[in-house]
């Protein structure tokens, strides 16, 4: 494993930046659940085991849908109990009331329900239009709050919809402030099939302020499929968002998207912000290793560049599994 040249890279702050970001690391649930193959619950619990370990503090787990839809996350009962004593935040997806009182049952203290800012991917992954899907949720954040739960809503399609094209900048505040509303404590703007550009990201989070909606609860999710995920998370850090969403490794996509590649790699993501004197808590030299580490039980490289840069040949396939 090969490291940065000391002081790489140079950190240069840029005037009107945030001093922190937390990162919302998703590669545990988003990554994995788009794998052909299940990955086995061991190795799931040692990854998160190993993200906790680089100074992660939010670690998406895993999701809590039915096998049906999405079987590679079949083991979420096995798995959370496995590492529910870290001492770091472990949310997990709920789609129903169902869903959250089985994450409830095992004690989770972060869901997320996720909604779908257009009609078409309402249908697609809810089978739902996008009102019946609020309603659907409505319930669940309900019970949620009651029991103390930190409630996140996810609300993708944000900037551009497969079936529909471009996403209009008022039909996403509608559906942001119905989530705020209902009593979600944070946003998450998705980027899904990874077509948004800087100024489309400067246009929704003007919006969303114009509109009531705090940027302190706004976080952000990228996918890098025309390479844009940097660009448009230093857009959105330019209008406030200290939460990013990432992914370690640069694992995922969206698998009722079919055009929707991976997410922003977290490593990427690290090595950027450590560029503009951002602290995110992340020792990106362990985070790289954990990469290489889950990239040889998938059995192919890592797609994140600063995985490649710093991992030695061989790396990828020859770590001890």
């Amino acid at each position: 494993m090969n490291t940065p040249e000391s002081g790489l890279p140079m950190a240069v702050p840029a005037e009107g930046l945030p001093a922190r970001v937390r990162i919302h690391e998703v590669g545990a649930r988003d990554g994995l659940q788009n794998e052909k193959a299940t990955v086995p619950v061991a190795v799931k619990a040692e990854f998160v085991r190993r993200l906790a370990g680089t100074g992660l503090t939010t670690i998406e787990a895993t999701s809590f849908v039915h096998p049906k839809w999405v079987p590679q996350l079949a083991d979420a009962e096995e798995l959370f109990p496995a590492v529910a004593d870290l001492p770091v935040e472990l949310p997990v997806l709920v789609p129903n009331e169902r869903g959250l009182d089985r994450a409830l049952a095992l004690g989770a203290r972060r869901v997320a329900v996720f909604a779908s800012a257009t009609e078409s991917f309402a249908k697609a992954n809810l089978n739902r239009t996008v009102d019946e899907a609020l309603a659907m949720f409505e319930p669940v954040v309900a019970r949620a709050k009651d029991a103390d739960v930190h409630v996140r809503g996810y609300l993708s399609m944000c900037f551009g919809d497969p079936w529909e094209g471009p996403v209009p900048v008022e039909q996403v505040v509608k559906v942001c402030r119905a989530l705020r509303e209902m009593g979600c404590d944070e946003l998450s703007l998705g980027d899904t099939i990874g077509v948004a550009t800087p100024g489309h990201v400067s246009a929704l989070l003007t919006a969303l302020t114009d509109a009531g909606v705090p940027v302190e609860t706004l976080g952000v999710h990228f996918h890098d499929t025309y390479g844009q995920a940097l660009a448009n998370t230093y857009e959105a850090l330019r209008h406030g968002v200290t939460t990013v969403d990432a992914s370690a490794g640069g694992l995922g996509g969206c698998p009722y998207a079919k055009s929707a590649t991976g997410n922003l790699a977290t490593e990427d993501l690290v090595w950027m912000l450590r560029g503009l004197g951002i602290d995110t808590g992340v020792d990106l030299g362990s985070l790289v290793a954990t990469s290489v580490w889950m990239a040889a039980h998938l059995g192919r490289p890592s797609p994140s560049r600063t995985v490649r840069a710093l991992a030695g040949p061989g790396d990828d396939s020859d770590q001890e599994k």
